[in-house]
């Protein structure tokens, strides 16, 4: 039975759907003293009552219309709802807060309770590291690690990733630009691009600086006759995202600092993400 469905007027005569009717009803169930709530057909029709009205606002939250029933109830035992100027707005207010830290402490995992308190209340709803497409570890915060790695120096091919922890930075251009050309950008293309970037990063001082700057010098990219999508695509592909979110992952060091970090030339040739960005990125023959 819905609320337009519901009798204004209960089998004894009290009209509980009115603010007045409301207060006489909790007024009598409060005078007949403990247990009057049990036996009374009229408050369980009332509690019928406002699982159907509050339904809706259930549902908003998550929740099962009897818990909202149900808080309603509790609002309903309070000398203030029976002595304000309208009792159904007294509970209706009450049955909302209590749904929203219902959905908060199921979010939180923690207790309705808790999650009224203050200094709860400002903590985020608990995540699965499986709730997003992009692994928790690439962008929250807490796991960026921006120290240089640790080489074992003492494992198998440690001479190998030894004599790269030295790597110039000249060769670091140099593999660059063969891996540029092995992805499809031509030659000559890839060397004037990938050293005129490497010029201004040097004069910079930080990849942040020189990406800003080489992202607004049109004449750079005019004279290197690239599209805007490949100088774009260059950019961010040698001196990494500039999003701070990527500060720490692969896509935001960018080729130039991986190769610098020890990553050798076969691990930037096994990064498949990489691959794809590099081609796609690669000028149609002919220029623009």
């Amino acid at each position: 039975m819905t609320i337009d469905e519901q009798p204004n007027v209960s089998a004894g005569g009290e009209d509980y759907t009115s603010s007045e009717g409301l207060r006489a009803l909790l007024c009598r169930l409060h005078a007949a003293g403990p247990g009057a709530w049990q036996d009374d057909q009229t408050a369980a029709d009332l509690m019928a009552y406002a699982a159907d009205k509050y339904a809706a606002l259930a549902r908003k939250h998550q929740l099962d219309p009897w818990e909202a029933a149900t808080a309603a109830f509790e609002a309903m035992q309070y000398r203030s709802t029976r002595k304000a100027a309208d009792p159904w707005a007294m509970v209706t207010h009450a049955v909302r807060v209590t749904c929203i830290f219902e959905e908060r402490g199921q979010g939180m995992l923690c207790s309705t309770q808790q999650a009224r308190r203050r200094h709860f209340s400002v903590f985020h709803d608990a995540e699965r590291f499986s709730d997003r497409e992009i692994p928790l570890s690439e962008w929250h915060p807490v796991f960026h690690v921006t120290d240089e790695p640790d080489l074992d120096e003492d494992a198998g091919g440690d001479a190998a990733a030894a004599g790269r922890k030295g790597m110039s930075a000249t060769a670091a251009v140099e593999e660059t630009i063969a891996l540029f050309t092995e992805w499809g950008w031509p030659a000559a293309t890839a060397r004037t691009a990938i050293e005129h970037v490497c010029g201004v990063l040097a004069r910079a001082g930080s990849r942040q600086t020189a990406y800003e700057s080489l992202r607004r010098d049109q004449h750079a990219r005019a004279l290197l006759d690239l599209p805007t999508k490949s100088w774009s695509a260059l950019l961010r592909i040698l001196l990494g995202h500039p999003h701070p979110a990527y500060a720490a992952t692969d896509t935001g060091r960018g080729v130039l600092l991986r190769l610098l970090i020890s990553q050798s030339q076969q691990m930037l040739l096994d990064d498949h993400d990489l691959r794809l960005a590099v081609e796609a990125a690669a000028p149609e023959r002919g220029g623009r």
